[in-house]
């Protein structure tokens, strides 16, 4: 190489600490949900982040966790949930996954949307699990891949079969739940052999690599939104997914992941409730 020849590892290098050019080939996968976050936090202009108050928020959430001893263990106490680890746990934690959204209601505790089962009315995210578990008790394979696929057996009907309300009110958005499960059947049936456990398995241990995956795959897990010319990732539900296979499994077997911590916060509604109470983001005054 001649002295007016650049080098182009020196140059490569350069680029990748600029921020000018992608990640190593063998660097370790990177959700981005970190680094959305940081650019909005630096280039909002009507919102920010009050670190006071976030680190009185932080204290009371690990001093609240210590005292109630939470841990992985505290997911699987709970009756609706997976108790046998096993393949099945999995495709049950990936079909609650995919419909976990949407149940606010403007009616009473009275009249919302709820599911009776086992002698108790569950509403919330909590309805959700108890109808996909009802449906299982009832012979219907709704965390079966296969099923999904089959638009002559698995029907809208049916669907509306599992939730079916102890009340007056239908479950929000059934046809978008109802594209989810085809989407995600089809994709399972093209990549992964109709098995999710194969998609788990190609993550290769790395739960950063898995949300990745989720996200580049399905279409129903991929939040993105563009911030001041940026894409901005959030990934809450392919997160939340991620989080409850390690909960699930307590990080063995399937949930075996070495990088768990690169797992954010989710971006839920009860955030804003909390924010009300502790203050951590504030607002300008418009």
């Amino acid at each position: 190489m001649s002295d007016d020849e650049a080098d182009p590892e020196l140059l490569a290098l350069l680029r990748q600490s600029l921020g000018l050019g992608g990640p190593a080939e063998d660097a370790p996968p990177d959700t981005k949900v970190l680094q959305g976050a940081e650019y909005v936090y630096n280039n909002a202009i009507d919102v920010a982040i009050d670190w006071q108050h976030t680190r009185a928020a932080a204290a009371i959430i690990l001093d609240l966790m210590q005292k109630k001893q939470f841990s992985t263990k505290s997911w699987s106490q709970h009756e609706l949930h997976p108790q046998i680890k096993d393949e099945d746990a999995l495709n049950f934690i990936f079909t609650m996954d995919l419909l976990n959204f949407s149940f606010w209601s403007e009616n009473d505790s009275s009249s919302r949307f709820a599911i009776e089962y086992n002698g108790k009315t569950w509403t919330g995210y909590w309805s959700l699990v108890a109808a996909l578990r009802r449906a299982l008790d009832d012979g219907i394979p709704i965390t079966d891949s296969h099923f999904w696929q089959n638009e002559a057996e698995f029907t809208e009907d049916v669907l509306r079969h599992v939730f079916r309300s102890s009340t007056d009110e239908c479950i929000p958005l059934i046809e978008e739940r109802l594209s989810n499960l085809r989407e995600a059947g089809q994709i399972l049936y093209e990549k992964y052999d109709c098995r999710f456990a194969n998609c788990v398995k190609a993550a290769g241990g790395s739960a950063a690599g898995l949300v990745n995956l989720i996200a580049d795959d399905f279409d129903c897990f991929r939040d993105e939104t563009r911030f001041e010319g940026k894409k901005i990732r959030i990934l809450k539900r392919a997160q939340i997914l991620v989080a409850d296979i390690w909960a699930c499994f307590e990080g063995d077997d399937f949930g075996l992941f070495n990088d768990i911590d690169k797992i954010t916060m989710f971006a839920d509604l009860g955030a804003s409730g909390i924010n009300l109470l502790i203050r951590f983001v504030g607002q300008s005054i418009a």
